[in-house]
């Protein structure tokens, strides 16, 4: 049947509709991401004043470990929540620059026996755990028929630097409910993640499935509530005042709200976890001294410090580790944030007053 195509092995899969029987989350935790989802929403119009701080593992690989990480989470979230609403970082799909593991979604035993079934199971039910205590969740989408297994869990979503400029994730981005990021080029081109936004807030029709795994004609509504996420590039970090600057000008210059995030990784950091802190520093600063139109920060941050290197026997791996990016370590992390949170204090009567866009809308005449 398929002798055209270079393919060894086809493998059948749960439809959509089987799995989200099986794994359906109660009235509780419907309404528990619908609010999450309405709370990120503000924030991105500012009628919310407090920062998002997106958070957590590179990837998930341990169940265990990602649960008792989300444990210590909601306590520190609890803590924080006058200044800053938290969203855990829970991706399971990992783009590979060249090789590499992709995710639990794809490889949930870490042996190369890429048993998907078992990994998508494992992701919803991950979801549903940490939603029923009370943690809110954010996931990259790398593959379009991903969020049609777990999509509505996540409060926020994100399309990664390697495909913001894919028509096909625009398409999806626009058929999601929840607020959705585009982050730059790797190449640090901003620009990608700038039309990437005003795509996803359009209508499209494309080739896609429907619940019980039917090949369809997909017609979206368009996503208004996407935004971008700065993250630096291979011409180094761009989270300065000069380049968020001229990444507000270009989001007026093309008729979008003038808001987003920074992620204090990848080339933000130079791919050094720890410079994870300046990024930090550097932002609050912003923001406090002004800048109401940065949202959020997004930081790398598991149990232990840094990464390890990608094992085929589960039992040589070291416990709350990352297999993927270095991140930062939970003391470290909750130090960090509360450090945030102090700061935002500090300047309590300055974050509650939202200016409006005209600054940079004066600024975009001369670009």
């Amino acid at each position: 049947m398929f002798d055209h195509l270079n393919i060894s092995e086809v493998g059948p899969l749960p439809t959509p509709h089987e799995l989200l029987t099986a794994l359906a989350p109660t009235p509780a935790q419907k309404r528990f991401v619908d609010q999450s989802r309405k709370t990120v929403r503000n924030i991105l119009s500012r009628t919310d004043p407090r920062l998002l701080i997106i958070v957590g593992p590179c990837s998930i690989h341990d169940i265990t470990a990602a649960k008792e990480y989300a444990s210590k989470l909601l306590q520190l979230s609890k803590s924080i929540d006058e200044t800053c609403h938290v969203v855990m970082r829970v991706y399971f799909e990992k783009p590979r620059t060249a090789r590499g593991w992709k995710g639990l979604l794809y490889d949930p035993k870490l042996d190369q026996t890429h048993d998907i079934a078992l990994g998508l199971h494992l992701t919803r039910k991950l979801l549903l755990d940490l939603n029923q205590m009370g943690i809110a969740t954010a996931a990259e989408f790398l593959d379009p028929l991903s969020a049609y297994y777990f999509g509505d869990l996540v409060t926020w979503g994100c399309i990664g630097a390697r495909t913001a400029s894919s028509q096909i994730h625009r398409q999806m981005a626009s058929s999601l409910l929840m607020p959705i990021a585009f982050k730059n080029a790797t190449d640090g081109n901003v620009d990608v993640a700038v039309n990437s936004v005003i795509s996803a807030a359009e209508s499209h029709t494309y080739i896609g499935i429907n619940l019980y795994g039917q090949v369809s004609s997909i017609q979206t509504q368009g996503n208004k509530d996407c935004h971008i996420v700065l993250r630096g590039g291979e011409t180094g970090p761009n989270y300065d005042p000069e380049s968020i600057t001229r990444t507000l000008n270009s989001l007026v210059k093309a008729g979008l709200p003038p808001r987003l995030l920074i992620d204090c990784s990848h080339d933000n950091s130079l791919r050094r976890h720890r410079e994870q802190l300046s990024a930090f520093r550097s932002v609050i600063n912003q923001v406090a001294e002004g800048n109401h139109n940065i949202c959020g920060i997004l930081l790398e941050s598991n149990l232990y410090e840094g990464n390890q290197a990608f094992a085929t026997n589960p039992s040589q791996l070291k416990y709350g580790v990352s297999i993927t990016d270095s991140c930062l370590d939970w003391d470290t992390t909750e130090h960090l944030l509360m450090w945030g949170h102090a700061h935002l204090k500090k300047y309590d009567g300055v974050i509650q007053e939202i200016p409006n866009d005209s600054h940079y809308k004066e600024e975009s005449k001369v670009i």
